[in-house]
């Protein structure tokens, strides 16, 4: 993705071209395997130009307890087919994502207004979830295995250790990676036996209808897979709470995370929560850094997607002797970066997802005023030209005391805060002092690295990596996992520990 070939700018232009000629349209719930329409419709605009993207139908109580039904009337005939069927059906969804990589990608860039690259990266790694996870759980014989038998004389005692599936399982997806925050769950819950009722965001409704798309016509049965959309607060608060719901996996913020954590112990027994609740990540960058590597991984990772990344750097503490030279650097890549349509090839950062998050940035903007910041660069909305029809924000670099109250808070911006440390042990300590550890990168010597590894709370790391000092992650190359506040069970998507979450364990002895 980093040198793409110019055949992908090709593939790209003419899906975009047909992609472009579907906007508008009016697209049901899937429910059952059928579609099925609301009461009433979430009209999605792209935050690219305010065109109109479609209109989404909005799903009512009616709608939720149909989904809910037919996933647990799915249950028992899904789980009951060989693993080897149920492998099958999940390789057919990744071939057939993969053959429509080009256009769920160029309706990805008009809905989120991620640039092309981003969004195919997107679409590729969501048919890598589907196929990894099937790979993985066949290659684990669907997690039966014997155990020794019973040491009994003149008894035979056969035991096993068996993993099986819950029932009907609810997906939460975010805006900011609907495909694949949404796809991968899914596949994992399908493969594992567990039915699905995703609710997509409301924000990118189109990516997971387009994900619908591929799972029915892979042959799914019915039932099997129900797609609701509506807002967050009330169909996404109702699909979570329903009595029904044997797990739930949920991708946003800390408190509502926490929130549902909470009811999903609260009942008669526990029940699942797989929960990632963002991050408030920091890079450290000492004295004997590259910046050669350090300034790409800090842009990068601030400001792709406008910082609309749970993994997004956010923080930089940086040891005062390179502060200067380092700021400096950073100014130039800034002021070199392409905004604007990210459906055009030379662009590289769009716009906000909306204008309320475009009113959040310029809220940010004036407490890091207020809280004694120096903005160093950016600070404010692009309003010439096209991206006037937008919501298009500068990228920030802001100059602020360790003590600043947006340290602690995640933004969802293309916000950086840079203060200096003086040396690589307060760099760690203050980028540990946060409920959060999510992501964390370090761009140091030898030694400055052994003693990040050894104390960063954090559950990804990166260190010295010019791709991105914090974000990055792909199915089986890295593991993606929060530890304290930013994750509720400690084991990450795309790991060799992700898949048992979805399944509990019986222990099996049969007297022969």
């Amino acid at each position: 993705m980093f040198d793409p070939p110019e055949s992908m700018h090709v593939e790209f232009e003419r899906a975009l071209g047909v992609v472009r000629g579907r906007l508008g349209a009016d697209h049901p719930l899937y429910i059952n395997g059928l579609n099925v329409w609301g009461a009433g419709f979430i009209e999605k605009t792209s935050p690219i130009r305010h065109e109109l993207i479609g209109r989404f139908s909005a799903a009512g109580r009616a709608e939720l307890e149909a989904a809910v039904t037919a996933a647990a009337r799915a249950h028992s005939a899904w789980r009951g087919l060989e693993v080897s069927a149920r492998v099958a059906l999940m390789h057919r969804v990744a071939q057939l994502i993969e053959e429509r990589v080009y256009l769920i990608a160029a309706a990805l860039c008009l809905e989120v207004g991620k640039n092309r690259l981003e969004a195919l990266a997107e679409t590729q790694e969501t048919a890598d979830f589907f196929k990894i996870y099937a790979d993985e759980f066949q290659a684990s014989g669907g997690f039966d295995r014997p155990l020794p038998d019973d040491p009994l004389p003149n008894v035979r005692s056969r035991n096993r250790s068996v993993l099986k599936s819950h029932g009907v399982w609810a997906v939460v997806a975010p805006f900011n990676f609907p495909l694949a925050l949404a796809g991968g769950p899914t596949a994992a819950a399908l493969v594992t036996g567990n039915t699905v009722v995703l609710k997509g965001a409301s924000d990118a409704p189109w990516a997971t209808r387009l994900l619908a798309d591929c799972i029915a016509d892979a042959g799914v049965p019915p039932g099997v897979f129900n797609l609701l959309w509506g807002q967050g607060s009330e169909v996404g608060a109702a699909l979570c709470q329903h009595p029904n719901i044997a797990g739930l996996t949920f991708t946003g913020s800390y408190e509502v995370g926490m929130s549902l954590c909470r009811h999903m112990v609260s009942g008669a027994y526990v029940r699942p929560c797989i929960a990632e609740m963002g991050g408030k990540n920091a890079c450290i960058v000492t004295e004997s850094a590259d910046l050669d590597q350090a300034v790409p991984g800090i842009i990068r990772s601030a400001f792709g997607l406008g910082g609309q990344k749970c993994s997004a750097l956010s923080r930089l503490y940086v040891e005062a002797s390179v502060m200067d030279k380092l700021a400096q650097r950073l100014i130039q890549a800034m002021q070199a970066l392409a905004i604007g349509d990210p459906t055009q090839r030379q662009h590289w950062l769009g716009p906000l997802i909306s204008e309320r998050a475009v009113a959040k940035y310029e809220s940010f903007i004036q407490q890091l005023h207020a809280g004694g910041a120096q903005i160093v660069s950016g600070g404010s909305r692009l309003v010439t030209g096209e991206l006037a029809k937008g919501c298009y924000v500068a990228p920030t670099l802001a100059a602020a005391a360790a003590t600043h109250p947006l340290m602690s808070v995640e933004m969802f911006a293309p916000i950086l805060m840079m203060s200096a440390v003086p040396d690589v042990e307060h760099g760690v300590a203050l980028a540990n002092d946060t409920p959060l550890g999510l992501t964390a990168g370090i761009y140091g010597s030898a030694s400055d690295v052994a003693y990040f590894l050894e104390h960063i709370e954090a559950g990804t790391l990166y260190v010295n990596r010019q791709l991105g000092a914090t974000t990055g992650a792909w199915p089986g190359y890295q593991a993606f996992t929060g530890w304290k506040g930013s994750g509720s069970t400690n084991k990450g998507i795309g790991s060799f520990y992700y898949l048992s979450q979805y399944l509990r364990e019986q222990s099996q002895t049969v007297i022969e």
